[in-house]
């Protein structure tokens, strides 16, 4: 009997995928679902062939180096992949993929709840009802903005940028966006787009972003660009933590610049800037842009069809190295 390829998992993923890999592979599991150390994926990686991690392992140039001669694949958990040195990887012959398409509608969701959270203040009202702090109705009492027919700016008019715009549409919304390059019209579908982020940024009274994380996006929201926004201005990331410079937004959030930020993700989670925790007007979530269970089985079985495809000899769908 042929025997089954051995798959490091790095963490708990839903049952669903598991059972498929207990079906078709010699899974490691990690049923604790606590996040390994560089020693230990190194020390699980001994005798096996591929690897499923998700983003919070970092397979930096140097745990990729220390990898077994055996490892043909990493086959992410995640439509991001900046967690992986694909440098590393493409000289080591590792084959890399991601899982996008399959959360972006699940992304989507959590950029429109953010925006209107910390639009219409939602935690701070949730706040007052749990504590029991909730005075009588006043017609100057909890003001919120108004998203509906407000103009919203999109930076990274990819797949989860296009759900967006088209669920923002809802709400009559004037779509203004910025991509590495224009749409085509059928995909534009009357979005406006400005060639550069300074041409962007004035025009939107709210901004989500959803570019990746890359060197040349690190603190693409910085002060100067924050500048650029219109006063009252809500800000709603579900991209990556390293897009935005967490001081320049603070300070812009605490001077009143801005009147809110709805983020799902952050720098150097869980432990967050904790300038953000102090702030009434931020709206925070635990990065849980993709989690539901519906889209978090689906990145699951997308990882398992690229994994079958590249021990099958075939051209897995999501290559990235």
């Amino acid at each position: 009997m042929k025997q089954k390829p051995v798959v490091v998992v790095t963490r708990k993923l839903p049952a669903a995928v598991e059972q498929r890999l207990q079906r078709d592979y010699a899974p490691r599991l990690n049923p604790e679902d606590r996040i390994y150390t560089a020693d230990e994926i190194v020390a699980l990686a001994q005798g096996a062939d591929a690897i499923i991690p998700c983003h919070t392992e970092r397979l930096n140039a140097q745990v990729i180096a220390r990898l077994p001669a055996g490892i043909r694949a990493i086959c992410s958990f995640s439509v991001g992949f900046d967690h992986i040195d694909l440098q590393a990887a493409r000289e080591r012959g590792i084959s890399v993929t991601n899982t996008p398409d399959v959360l972006s509608d699940a992304t989507a969701e959590i950029a429109l709840l953010l925006m209107l959270g910390a639009a219409r203040r939602a935690h701070e009202g949730a706040e007052l009802v749990r504590t029991a702090t909730w005075r009588e109705w006043s017609p100057t009492y909890q003001l919120g903005i108004q998203v509906t027919g407000k103009r919203l700016g999109i930076i990274g008019m990819g797949r989860v940028g296009r759900v967006v715009a088209k669920r923002a549409r809802g709400f009559d919304m004037e779509i203004h966006y910025h991509n590495r390059r224009r749409l085509d019209p059928e995909q534009e579908m009357g979005a406006i787009f400005h060639a550069t982020l300074e041409d962007l940024l004035p025009h939107c009274n709210f901004l989500s972003i959803h570019c990746p994380a890359t060197p040349d996006t690190r603190n693409l929201l910085n002060a100067e660009r924050i500048g650029l926004l219109p006063r009252d201005a809500v800000v709603v990331n579900t991209a990556r933590g390293a897009v935005v410079d967490d001081d320049a937004l603070i300070a812009a959030l605490r001077a009143g610049k801005l009147f809110a930020a709805g983020l799902d993700v952050f720098n150097n989670e869980p432990e967050i800037h904790p300038g953000y925790r102090g702030l009434a007007n931020s709206f925070l979530l635990p990065h849980i842009g993709s989690a539901t269970r519906e889209t978090r089985d689906a990145m699951g079985f997308r990882a398992l069809d690229n994994l079958d495809a590249i021990f099958a000899g075939r051209e897995p769908r999501d290559r990235l190295v």
